[in-house]
């Protein structure tokens, strides 16, 4: 396939568009679950470690499969991972709602991880193959604004349930998911290099499982990139698991204004982030080589901050405004990471490096729901735990300052 620039132009951000609503359902049908919580549990007669081990499968065969999801994509064809895996996660999505064991929900939930884990990587990885620089952050930032959305809008999986059932929400999404998969069949197209880019292309190994290893952890950028990510997933974690908690027992909030606000506010941030983040690290690319990275530096040397103050304060309109500026901070981060990783890694194997940010933070990260909940447990208050991950947080952005990079 060879494009114009004038048409590569439209149809790069056209592949933004089409992905945006893959993202969106993405994070939506994972979600929904969580939504409908009280009548599934009630349907299956689960108890809360049941209920929670459905969540925890999921994260679990995520997590593991994220490097190999990744690889295939590098390996193989973007494209086909992309459809392969929005195909089976609706299908699963539709099985779910059929299910009638927790035994087979829990299979179900499994699948769903590992269809899943494919998806992220071979996404980011096709978006920045057809945006380069001037578009790449600001492309790869509207792209996740749409797990954001769906993110925000499975909390409808609960309306949904008490309307129709639980059971409807899984088959809409499902059979929406499958028809749109299809969609991308035909329309979602493999990036190829113009006859310049060829030209410039040096002849090198094929692509390997073993030369996926070599080439991205003989790098010391690529560590420091994996220890930052693996600190954000800790404190993304504990945010998820237990910021409801936190603003309901500090604040004095009842369930679902502490719900609402745990995500909404944060949210808010992010969509703005993401947006700025992309617009300002873009524009500071053409002067600056290293511009992307000192976007992603200085929105979490404000954000990290901000959670802090967040932890400490007793009055709720000042931690509503932490919360935006945390979420900025976020937004800053995902318009950002995969370019940078882009300026890191061998470009052969950008989807499977990605692939393993997702696995170190999605385990490490799932892990802490579990501590956070210990170190409860052990009376210690979840500020003390916030404000220790903040600092985390601000010491492992600065890190990123030895980050060497390669020219965008």
């Amino acid at each position: 396939m060879k494009h114009s620039t004038q048409n590569t132009s439209f149809y790069s951000w056209t592949i933004v568009a089409m992905l945006w609503i893959v993202a969106f359902l993405n994070y939506l049908d994972r979600i929904l679950i969580t939504s409908m919580r009280d009548p599934i549990v009630a349907d299956f007669g689960l108890t809360d470690a049941q209920f929670g081990l459905l969540t925890s499968v999921f994260l679990w065969s995520y997590g593991i499969l994220s490097p190999f999801g990744g690889f295939f994509a590098d390996r193989y064809s973007r494209k086909k991972v992309i459809v392969f895996s929005v195909m089976v996660w609706s299908a699963v999505t539709l099985w779910t709602g059929f299910t009638h064991s927790f035994y087979e929900m829990l299979t179900a939930r499994f699948l769903m991880g590992v269809s899943e884990a494919c998806y992220i990587p071979a996404a980011l990885a096709l978006i920045t193959d057809y945006h380069k620089g001037r578009t790449r952050s600001l492309a790869t930032g509207l792209h996740m604004s749409g797990l954001y959305a769906g993110l925000a809008l499975g909390g409808l999986g609960g309306y949904i349930a008490e309307l129709w059932g639980w059971r409807s929400g899984f088959h809409v999404f499902g059979i929406v998911g499958i028809v749109y998969s299809i969609i991308l069949l035909y329309v979602l197209k493999d990036y190829k290099a113009t006859p310049e880019e060829e030209k410039e292309t040096v002849a090198t190994e094929s692509i390997s499982l073993t030369g996926a290893l070599k080439e991205l952890f003989s790098k010391a950028s690529f560590f420091i990139l994996l220890v930052y990510f693996a600190v954000l997933g800790i404190v993304n974690w504990l945010v998820y698991g237990w910021l409801p908690t936190f603003l309901k027992d500090h604040f004095h909030l009842n369930l679902g204004e502490a719900g609402i606000s745990a995500t909404g506010y944060i949210q808010i941030g992010s969509f703005i982030g993401v947006v700025l983040g992309g617009i300002l690290a873009d524009r500071w690319t053409r002067k600056n080589n290293r511009g992307r990275l000192y976007v992603l530096i200085i929105g979490f040397t404000l954000g990290a901050p901000f959670l802090f103050l967040m932890a400490s304060t007793t009055v709720f309109s000042i931690a509503i405004i932490a919360m935006l500026f945390f979420g900025l901070a976020r937004g800053f981060n995902d318009a950002n990471m995969m370019p940078i990783l882009r300026q890191v890694a061998d470009g052969r194997y950008i989807a499977t490096g990605y692939g393993f940010l997702n696995f170190l933070s999605t385990i490490i990260g799932g892990l802490m729901v579990y501590v956070g909940g210990a170190l409860k447990d052990a009376q210690i208050d979840l500020s003390i735990i916030y404000q220790v991950s903040a600092v985390a947080m601000l010491l492992a952005t600065w890190l990123l300052f030895a980050v060497k990079l390669k020219k965008n």
